[in-house]
C-alpha cells in the first residue's frame, strides 16, 4: 500500500491502534472517550509520514524529509503508547483496580524508550554525550531527584492504598477530599471549592490523617463539639438529660450507630466543659451538620433550664448568700441525724455538736462507697438517692439489700471498729454525710451510758437483717436481739475506751489494756 517502508510500518501500527480503540468501545471501557483524541493524533502522524514526499517540495532544505518523518513518528508514538496503556489498564485489567498513577508511569517509560530508540536510529551517540558531559549528567541527576521522589511517593500512596480517590484527609491544616493522585502530586478539594495540590514527596514525609476510616474499613466520622455549663448543674443529670433529648431527635446526616453521647471533659474557670459526640455520615457536610447539632443542643439546654455560663471576668453583683447556705446546710445535717433511729437517744444539743464533724460526700452512679473487708471507724447517713449493698461469692457479686434515703449504713465500723462486711455502691447520684469516730468520741465520753442504748438499736437492726433469724416471729426476734445486746455493749465500751473496769484510768493506759480485746471486737 505504501512503497516507503517507514510509511508501511507506520500504517500497521496505526491499524493496531484503531483495533484497540474499537475493542475498548465494544467492552465499554471507562476511559474510552480518552482514546479518540489519541487515535486522531496517530492518524495525523501517519498522514505526515505518508505525505512527507509531497511536503518536502514546499521547503528548500535537504533535511526536511528527516524532520517531517520524525515529527510524524513522534506523534504516532505518543498516541499509540497512550492507547496501549489505556487499553491495558482500563479495559483488560479494569476490574483489578490498578492505580491510575501506573498509567502515567508506563506512558513516561514508553516515551523515554521510544526517544532513546529514535535518537540511536538517527545516529546520535548517547553514550558519548553522557560520558563526555559531566555537567549535563549532574544536572540531569539533580533535576531527576525531586521528580523521582514524587513519582515513588505517588506509587506508594496508591499501591499501599494509604488513601484513595474519594477519601477525606487532613494534611497539616488542610482538610478536603482526594480528587486526584498523579505521578507528581495529590490534589484535595475543600468545601470552599478550592483545590490544594501537594507534592507526593511531601505527603509521604508529613503526617496524613484519613477521615472516616479505621484501617481498611469505612466508618462514620466521629465529631466532637465542646460546650460549657454552669457549676450549679450536676454532670450526671446533664449527661442523662441531653442524651435523652438527642435520642428523640432526628437530625439529617447524623448516624444512629453509635448514638449521640454527652461527655464531661474538663472543669474550666467559667464552668464545666462537656462535648457532644456524634457520628457524621457525609464528611462533605460537616459544617452544616455541626450547625444543626448545635441548634438541637441549644434547644435541649433551654428545655432542661441548663444555663451556659458567663465568663468569670464579668463582674456580677450578688447578695452574700453564704450565711443562708450555711444555715441550710446545718439544718440538713441535723435532719440527717434526727432521721436515724440509731441517734434517737441523743439530745438536740448533742446532735448540734455533731453536725460540724459530718463530712459531706457526693457519689455518682456506680461509685463504690466502701469495699468489703476495709478497715472502718465511720458511719454514713444517706440523705439523697439510694445505694446497693452487695456481697461477693468468689468474684460473683449479688445484691443483699437496697437502701433508700433517709437511711444509714456502716454503723458497725463507727461503734465497733469492725471491718466492712459488705460492699456499698451508689445506685445513681447519692448524697451522704460521713460521721467518723473522732467526731462521735466526744459525745460518748460525755455520756458513757449511751453505749447500752446504741447497743440495743444495733442488736435490733442486726436481728432484723440477719438471714438466719428472718423466719423468726416478733417475740423470738426480740429475745435474739436482747441476748446480743450485752455482748455489743461490752464491745462498744472497749472500742471507745469506756470499759467499767477502768473508769478512772488515763486514756493511754486504757488503750493499752483494750488492745488485746480489740481482736474479738473486730471479729
Amino acid at each position: 500500500m505504501f512503497p516507503d517502508p517507514t510509511a508501511h510500518a507506520a500504517a500497521i501500527f496505526a491499524g493496531i491502534a484503531t483495533v484497540l480503540t474499537a475493542i475498548a468501545f465494544a467492552f465499554g471501557s471507562s476511559r474510552r472517550r480518552g482514546l479518540l483524541p489519541m487515535l486522531l493524533i496517530v492518524l495525523i502522524g501517519l498522514a505526515i509520514v505518508a505525505l512527507r514526499d509531497r511536503l518536502v517540495g514546499w521547503f528548500a532544505t535537504p533535511s526536511t524529509d528527516v524532520v517531517l518523518r520524525e515529527i510524524g513518528l513522534a506523534m504516532m508514538a505518543f498516541g499509540i503508547i497512550n492507547i496501549g496503556v489505556l487499553f491495558t489498564f482500563q479495559t483488560l485489567f479494569a476490574r483489578r483496580g490498578i492505580p491510575k498513577i501506573l498509567d502515567d508511569m508506563f506512558l513516561v517509560l514508553g516515551l523515554v524508550v521510544y526517544g532513546i530508540y529514535r535518537l540511536d536510529a538517527v545516529g546520535v551517540n548517547l553514550a558519548g554525550i553522557i560520558t563526555t558531559s559531566a555537567v549535563l549528567t549532574g544536572a540531569i541527576a539533580f533535576s531527576a531527584k525531586e521528580m523521582l521522589g514524587n513519582l515513588w511517593g505517588g506509587i506508594a500512596l496508591q499501591v499501599e492504598k494509604t488513601c484513595r480517590i474519594g477519601d477525606w484527609v487532613r494534611i497539616d491544616h488542610a482538610l478536603g477530599q482526594v480528587v486526584s493522585i498523579r505521578w507528581r502530586y495529590m490534589a484535595i478539594a475543600t468545601i470552599e471549592n478550592e483545590t490544594i495540590v501537594i507534592p507526593n514527596a511531601n505527603v509521604m514525609k508529613d503526617r496524613i490523617t484519613v477521615i472516616a476510616r479505621r484501617g481498611e474499613e469505612s466508618h462514620p466520622w466521629i465529631r466532637f463539639l465542646p460546650f460549657e455549663l454552669e457549676f450549679d448543674h450536676s454532670p450526671e443529670q446533664v449527661v442523662v438529660r441531653l442524651e435523652r433529648a438527642f435520642a428523640d431527635a432526628e437530625i439529617p446526616n447524623v448516624g444512629r450507630t453509635p448514638p449521640v453521647r454527652i461527655a464531661c471533659t474538663a472543669f474550666q474557670e467559667s464552668g464545666i466543659q462537656y462535648q457532644v459526640q456524634y457520628a457524621l455520615l457525609d464528611p462533605s457536610l460537616y459544617v452544616r451538620t455541626d450547625s444543626m447539632v448545635r441548634v438541637h443542643l441549644y434547644a435541649a439546654l433551654a428545655r432542661a433550664d441548663l444555663g451556659i455560663p458567663y465568663p468569670r471576668r464579668v463582674i456580677e453583683m450578688r447578695p452574700d448568700t453564704r450565711p443562708e447556705e450555711a444555715q441550710r446546710e446545718q439544718v440538713e445535717r441535723l435532719g440527717a441525724l434526727q432521721s436515724s433511729d440509731l441517734f434517737a437517744a441523743l439530745t438536740r444539743e448533742e446532735m448540734q455538736a455533731l453536725t460540724p464533724t459530718l463530712a459531706a460526700c457526693l457519689y455518682a452512679g456506680g461509685d463504690v462507697i466502701f469495699h468489703a473487708g476495709e478497715k472502718a471507724d465511720s458511719l454514713y447517713l444517706l440523705t439523697r438517692g439510694e445505694v446497693r449493698v452487695v456481697g461477693d461469692d468468689r468474684g460473683n457479686r449479688y445484691e443483699l439489700a437496697r437502701l433508700v434515703a433517709p437511711s444509714y449504713f456502716g454503723e458497725m465500723g463507727l461503734l465497733l471498729g469492725q471491718p466492712r462486711i459488705a460492699t456499698v455502691i451508689a445506685d445513681g447520684e447519692a448524697m451522704c454525710y460521713r460521721l467518723d469516730r473522732r467526731g462521735f468520741d466526744t459525745v460518748m465520753q460525755a455520756r458513757p451510758e449511751l453505749a447500752e442504748t446504741l447497743a440495743k438499736v444495733l442488736a435490733k437492726r442486726q436481728a432484723e437483717n440477719d438471714a438466719t433469724v428472718k423466719a423468726l416471729d416478733a417475740d423470738a426476734r426480740a429475745r435474739h436481739a436482747s441476748n446480743r445486746t450485752s455482748d455489743l455493749v461490752r464491745k462498744i465500751q472497749q472500742f471507745f475506751l469506756l470499759d467499767p473496769a477502768h473508769p478512772r484510768e488515763p486514756a493511754a493506759k486504757r488503750a493499752t489494756a483494750a488492745t488485746a480485746d480489740r481482736g474479738d471486737a473486730a471479729g
